[in-house]
C-alpha cells in the first residue's frame, strides 16, 4: 500500500443518475488495477450489487480481478476487511444511495482512524441531464450532492439538447461555483479524467472536519435529517410467483403514482426464461433481459415522498400471475 493510504471515490448522484452504470464501466476498463467496490441503496433489497456481481451474501471475488460488497452499518469494519485482505487492493470506490448526502460518509475517512490508511480522492457526482431541472435542487440530499462534488458527471448527454446541457451547467454553477463538469453517455468516461485526481484537497478536509460535531450537518454517526427533510421513503416488494407481463405493464402506465421518482428491480415473467433487469427514472423505463444466476423470483424496489404501501402492494400483488 502506498504511503498516503489506498485512495478513495465516492460516487454520489440523485435517484436513476446512472451511478450503477459507470461502476459497472469502471470495472471493466480498470487497466489492471484491483478496485473494491462498495455499494448502498436505500430500501431492504440491494438491487445494484446484483447487477454488478453474481449474487452472493456480502463479498465476492470476481474474474477480472475486482471485488465487490454490500455496505451496512458496519462500514468501517467493511473498509478493515477490505484492507487485512491477503491480496492488496489498489483503489477503493464507494457509491452512496440516491438519497444520501455524501458529506457523512467523507467524514468517516476523514474524521476516523481510517484517514492513516486511506486517502479520499474526490466526491463524484453523476447528475441526469435529462431530468436535471432547477427543482431538482429542491430536495436537501441532491443539493448537497452537487454542492459537495469535486466533480459532476454530467450523464446522457445524448438523450438532450445542446441548449439543455447548457442550461443544467448553469444551474450547477450557481451550487458551485467554478464547478469541475464533465460530459458523458452510459456512464462512459476516460478512467484517468475521474481516478487518483486528488482533487479532496487538505484545507477542504480542514473545513470538513469542522462540522464533525454540527447538528445542523448531521453528526459522523450518519444521524442527519435530510432523509426526514426531503420525504424520502422506499418500497420493497417480493415475490416466488412470476408477474403477468401485461398487468405490469397496466401497472407501470395507468397506476404508478407520479410520487415516484425512481425503480429498479430483477423481474420475473410468467412464460419467460430469462431476467429482466428492471429499471425507471422519472417516466422513463427501461427492461433488459439475461439471464437468472439464481432460482428466478421478483425483486422490486420503489422509491419516491409520501407513499402509499397499502395500494402500491395491493397493486404489485394484483400484477402477480394467477397459478
Amino acid at each position: 500500500m502506498p504511503n498516503q493510504g489506498m485512495p478513495v471515490t465516492i460516487v454520489t448522484g440523485f435517484l436513476g443518475s446512472g451511478k450503477t452504470t459507470l461502476l459497472n464501466h469502471i470495472l471493466q476498463n480498470q487497466q489492471g488495477l484491483k478496485i473494491a467496490v462498495l455499494v448502498n441503496e436505500f430500501g431492504s433489497i440491494n438491487i445494484d450489487s446484483q447487477l454488478l456481481i453474481a449474487a452472493d451474501k456480502d463479498m465476492m471475488q470476481l474474474s477480472n480481478g475486482c471485488i465487490c460488497c454490500s455496505m451496512n452499518d458496519g462500514l468501517i469494519e467493511t473498509i478493515y476487511d477490505i484492507l487485512e485482505r491477503e491480496e492488496t487492493i489498489d483503489y477503493l470506490v464507494v457509491e452512496t444511495s440516491g438519497v444520501a448526502d455524501p458529506l457523512p460518509l467523507a467524514l468517516t475517512f476523514i474524521g476516523t482512524e481510517l484517514k492513516h490508511f486511506t486517502r479520499l480522492d474526490s466526491i463524484l457526482t453523476v447528475v441526469d441531464a435529462e431530468m436535471f431541472s432547477p427543482e431538482f435542487l429542491n430536495s436537501e440530499a441532491a443539493l448537497n450532492q452537487v454542492a459537495y462534488g469535486d466533480i459532476i458527471l454530467l450523464n446522457k448527454v445524448d438523450l438532450v439538447s445542446l441548449e439543455q446541457v447548457k442550461a443544467a451547467e448553469s444551474h450547477i454553477h450557481q451550487v458551485k461555483e467554478g464547478a469541475r463538469i464533465l460530459h458523458c453517455s452510459h456512464g462512459v468516461v476516460p478512467l484517468h479524467m475521474i481516478l487518483d485526481v486528488g482533487l479532496t484537497s487538505p484545507a477542504q478536509q480542514d473545513g470538513w472536519q469542522q462540522l464533525l460535531e454540527s447538528p445542523a450537518q448531521g453528526q459522523l454517526g450518519g444521524v442527519s435529517t435530510h432523509l426526514k427533510n426531503d420525504g424520502f421513503d422506499s418500497l420493497s416488494f417480493t415475490s416466488d410467483r412470476p408477474f403477468d407481463v401485461n398487468k405490469f405493464q397496466h401497472f407501470l402506465t395507468e397506476q404508478l403514482p407520479d410520487n415516484i421518482y425512481r425503480a429498479k428491480g430483477l423481474l420475473w415473467f410468467q412464460w419467460e426464461t430469462e431476467r429482466f433487469i428492471f429499471q425507471l427514472s422519472g417516466k422513463r423505463y427501461t427492461l433488459n433481459q439475461d439471464q437468472w444466476p439464481t432460482k428466478p423470483s421478483n425483486q422490486l424496489v420503489l422509491i419516491g415522498r409520501n407513499l402509499d404501501k397499502l395500494m402500491l402492494m395491493q397493486h404489485l400483488n394484483n400484477c402477480l400471475s394467477r397459478r
